[in-house]
């Protein structure tokens, strides 16, 4: 769904063309360039902590709803994402707004009302998850066959 939405977004094709074009880039300058002596800490925890935000199937789930539906009230989000608790929708929106990557209204009526929307950063780190999209596309037909001889390794005779 989030693939489609971005896909079919005339800017976001054009960002997706660029991005292949700079993942080839990228691609040839690791393939010729030696691993650097020593990396920064912060950006190496900072690359983790995402790293581990983006496995998360909740706060992936959470960006592509919000990137299809724009404002979404908390438990309208809820009902989109599917099999999430409320406490671990709580959470997951809670460390998305601490990353920058939503912004929390809440309305002062009663009960209270709360909109959850990506910001601009949410909208870019949604755009670099399409990178994995492109390149499950490019590799779809490489994993499927790695698998089958894997489970064929895996079989008793």
């Amino acid at each position: 769904m989030f693939y489609t939405y971005l896909t079919e977004s005339k800017s976001v094709k054009k960002l997706l063309a660029k991005e292949k074009s700079r993942v080839r880039e990228v691609r040839a300058k690791i393939a010729k360039s030696a691993p650097p002596p020593e990396s920064d800490p912060k950006i190496e925890a900072l690359v983790r902590e995402i790293i581990e935000r983006v496995a998360d199937k909740w706060t992936m789930l959470v960006l592509e709803v919000l990137a299809e539906h724009g404002v979404v009230r908390f438990t309208r989000l809820g009902e989109l994402v599917g099999g999430i608790s409320q406490k671990m929708l709580t959470k997951t929106v809670r460390q998305m707004e601490r990353d920058g990557l939503v912004t929390r209204k809440v309305h002062p009526v009663i009960p209270p009302r709360v909109e959850y929307e990506l910001t601009e950063l949410g909208h870019s780190l949604g755009a670099a998850f399409c990178g994995v999209w492109i390149w499950a596309e490019e590799h779809h037909d490489q994993i499927i066959s790695a698998r089958k001889a894997f489970q064929a390794e895996k079989e008793p005779s």
